[in-house]
């Protein structure tokens, strides 16, 4: 699954997480550090990713605008990097099945 980490997950879970996606990005990577989510939407969109975020807004997109791109929502409140990436680790599967699911938008993790 190639995942687009929004500006609110540290940019050191690109290299936390790469043996286990296909591909891992931040929004820094494309200089969108303040771009608005409408762009970020339009970024993952037009190259294939799936947003990571834990921002309710790209949650309701989803609900409004269906997929793609689809969105992993974490409601984990203000987590370190380490618990975030053991959270996204823990669930590999459910991460996958939601890849493999054609009608799923979004995922919610807690």
């Amino acid at each position: 699954m190639k995942l687009l980490l929004d500006n609110n997950l540290s940019p050191r879970l690109v290299s936390l997480l790469a043996a286990a996606h296909t591909e891992v990005a931040h929004v820094r990577e494309f200089q969108m550090q303040r771009a608005d989510d409408a762009a970020i939407w339009t970024l993952a969109k037009e190259r294939g990713f799936t947003i990571v975020s834990k921002d309710d807004d790209f949650r309701q997109r989803s609900l409004l605008s269906g997929h793609p791109p689809k969105v992993i929502w974490l409601r984990v409140g203000n987590r370190s990097t380490d618990e975030i990436l053991a959270i996204l680790s823990l669930r590999t599967e459910a991460i996958a099945a939601f890849e493999r699911d054609a009608t799923a938008s979004f995922l919610a993790l807690t």
